[in-house]
């Protein structure tokens, strides 16, 4: 099974910028969907975006959309995730994920997670 490590967070002001990126283990990584997940405290965690195996039709959560980027390079099993124009309501640990079914906002279709990374906006 696939293993995943994020990093890339921090604590930067509103406004700011962070670029995440997601390590994969499987030689098969090109094969898999990839998505991003963030868990605030006390809150659900919550769909952000997701990426084809082939990076075609990435999804975004509407708040997000028009600030955030996901992206891949298969040569590096990486998947990346630019948030720019930060707020103070995008504060999450922020997850990534690995799925079989292709890109999709269903936590459930997704068959690996990483540990996380904290993500903090100060206002």
């Amino acid at each position: 099974q696939v293993q995943l490590v994020e990093s890339g967070g921090g604590l930067v002001e509103a406004g700011g910028s962070l670029r995440l990126a997601c390590a994969a283990s499987a030689r098969t990584f090109s094969s898999y969907a990839m998505g991003w997940f963030r868990q605030a405290p006390g809150k659900e965690r919550e769909f952000v975006a997701a990426i084809n195996w082939n990076g075609a039709d990435p999804l975004y959560v509407g708040s997000v959309k028009g600030r955030f980027t996901i992206s891949r390079d298969n040569a590096k099993n990486t998947v990346y995730l630019q948030m720019n124009s930060l707020k103070p309501e995008d504060t999450a640990v922020y997850y990534c994920a690995a799925g079989s079914y292709g890109a999709t906002y269903e936590r459930s279709l997704y068959d690996a997670w990483g540990q996380g990374t904290q993500v903090t906006v100060s206002s």
